[in-house]
């Protein structure tokens, strides 16, 4: 189990096509701080890089999500692509 499933399993639950979440929101969900890497665009990423594992984008690809950062608001906006 990863520790970014809650997040998946939030995303597969939504009825909306797009939806924004704070960080806290998103901690909230985990259960857990995110990274401060995660203030960085490349972290939410939504291609598949072969040289790290990526977990995170796992979490919302898997559940039919790309993740887009919103610059300077410590906000993501997740859109539904399948």
């Amino acid at each position: 189990m990863s520790k970014y499933d809650p997040l998946s399993g939030h995303l597969r639950r939504q009825r909306h096509d797009e939806l924004e979440l704070t960080f806290a929101e998103i901690e909230r969900i985990l259960g857990a701080m995110l990274p401060k890497s995660a203030a960085r665009q490349q972290w939410w990423a939504n291609t598949n890089d072969p040289y790290t594992s990526q977990v995170q984008r796992k979490a919302w690809g898997d559940a039919g999500f790309d993740a887009f950062l919103i610059a300077g608001k410590d906000r993501v906006r997740f859109k539904r692509v399948r």
